[in-house]
């Protein structure tokens, strides 16, 4: 078995999206082919209902699958087919757009104003682009867990990991979509399949993603600025480890445990051609895309 080391570990970037929403971008725009088949992560946690309620007002999306995971207050979502719903804590929901959905997503706080969740956006290969768009809602009660006997906890949302098989299926990228809690002081080595690109995003805690033989020292990185790093791998509350080729993952956890998601996917390899919510293999395809918005055939009869 081989530890994958760090390729590095970026710190989010405050990002202002929708109608005002102050949310955290772990990556995303720009190239992102060490991410694929992954495109974007934004943690959208904040205790300040002014900069959160603006919500994501009606938006475009063709050619990705998004992926909403929700951990405290709620997502009111609807769309140009008439969907409905609210995510609430715990709760996902998997978007395939495909060849094309209007939508809104409006967060609103829990009782103390708290709002916090994920978006997570995957690519869908050429020959998915234009598939028929499908949404997987999933609620918390569904989602499976895996318990290890140190008191590692592991929630499975996508993929199959110790045992357990998450509810969402389907999938292009064939992914594995984990949060996973080590608790205080552990050290766990976690299975990656190898042909797989993988990312872990912490936040809740702080721990150490390395082989404790092999340390190395990495480079903390936000766009346009570089530091070092505390130590060797070290992280924190909304860092996030891009990992080298390997097929585990090892992780100490520090003295208040460690909390993150740990994703991985396989790479689809084909051109990307990305303008804002859309995201096509051409420029050709994605001025058709615009073009269609602007004419009103975007969205395609079924």
């Amino acid at each position: 078995m081989s530890i994958r080391p760090i390729k590095r570990v970026l710190q989010s970037k405050p990002t202002l999206e929708g109608a005002g929403v102050k949310l955290r971008r772990a990556f995303g725009f720009g190239n992102t082919t060490e991410f694929d088949p992954f495109l974007l992560l934004d943690d959208f946690r904040n205790e300040n209902p002014d900069d959160y309620l603006a919500g994501f007002p009606w938006h475009p999306h063709r050619g990705i699958e998004t992926i909403t995971y929700v951990l405290a207050g709620t997502v009111a979502h609807g769309d140009s087919l008439g969907n409905r719903g609210n995510l609430g804590g715990g709760d996902v929901q998997w978007m395939t757009a495909g060849s094309g959905i209007l939508h809104q997503e409006m967060p609103q706080g829990d009782a103390r104003g708290r709002m916090h969740g994920f978006q997570l956006w995957a690519n869908l290969p050429s020959s998915l682009k234009m598939t028929a768009p499908r949404y997987q809602d999933v609620s918390s009660g569904d989602i499976p867990e895996a318990i290890d006997d140190d008191g590692t906890r592991v929630r499975v949302i996508c993929g199959t990991f110790w045992g357990k098989t998450g509810p969402v299926d389907g999938v292009a990228a064939d992914p594995r979509y984990l949060d996973v809690s080590v608790p205080p002081g552990q050290r766990k080595r976690l299975a990656v399949e190898t042909s797989r690109h993988a990312f872990a995003y912490v936040f809740e805690g702080s721990g150490t993603f390395r082989d404790a033989s092999q340390p190395r020292e990495v480079r903390t990185e936000e766009v346009g600025q570089t530091d070092t790093a505390a130590g060797p791998g070290e992280t924190g509350n909304r860092s996030l480890v891009l990992f080298d080729s390997g097929d585990e993952v090892a992780v100490q956890a520090g003295d208040e445990g460690i909390r993150f998601l740990l994703v991985s996917g396989k790479p689809i390899e084909e051109p990307v051609a990305w303008y804002g919510p859309i995201v096509m293999n051409t420029e050709e395809q994605l001025k058709q895309a615009y073009a269609e918005l602007r004419a009103g055939t975007f969205i395609k009869e079924r």
